[in-house]
């Protein structure tokens, strides 16, 4: 698998709260597989993970929010965590960031709460998508069709429920990483005008 992402520039969109193992561990497959990672953020310097029920490991910023522009990437990957996806999702500037990617038909993962992000951008309507449990009310009533399933992959958006469902995200991750730009999915009319 090493190399398969060979000049694929993914942006991980993050603020303090992210899980810990929901950005580093897909962050490790994609750098495997040769892509360039950047974490991303509205805050500078670094910012904290949280596990399970404390403040874990930090990680370098390594591009303001305010700074990053999103035709300078191929994929996006939204980690969860309760205290990081409530509080990215009222960034105005994260909500424009993601739906330049959803309008773009670019690629993009969300595990666990980072799905918050995908209904606060309104790009979910029509598409199947899973979630954190206590996302799927939030999920259904924004038009998505809510699944509980370990993966679910719906036209270049791929969404995991919880930790334990890493490997197999990150499986799907990488194959719809690859895969590009997912023309089905730019500008489809289940996304609003912006």
């Amino acid at each position: 698998m090493a190399d398969n992402l060979k000049q694929t520039r993914v942006a991980i969109l993050a603020t303090d709260g992210f899980e810990r193992a929901e950005l580093l561990e897909p962050r490790k497959a994609l750098d495997a597989a040769g892509a360039e990672t950047k974490v991303i953020s509205p805050k500078r310097g670094e910012i904290k993970s949280w596990e399970k029920d404390h403040w874990g490991d930090v990680v370098r910023v390594e591009e303001a929010l305010a700074e990053a522009k999103p035709d300078d990437y191929d994929a996006l990957l939204l980690p969860g965590g309760v205290i990081n996806a409530d509080s990215i999702r009222l960034e105005q500037r994260a909500v424009e960031f993601v739906r330049a990617f959803a309008r773009a038909g670019k690629p993009m993962a969300a595990i666990c709460h980072a799905p918050w992000l995908l209904v606060e951008a309104d790009i979910v309507r029509g598409r199947t998508v899973t979630s954190w449990p206590s996302l799927k009310t939030d999920l259904r009533n924004a038009g998505a069709n809510w699944v509980d399933q370990e993966v679910v992959t719906d036209n270049g958006l791929v969404t995991s429920r919880k930790p334990d469902d890493i490997p197999a995200f990150n499986k799907k991750m990488l194959e719809e990483f690859g895969e590009g730009v997912h023309a089905a999915t730019a500008g489809t009319s289940s996304q609003r005008s912006f």
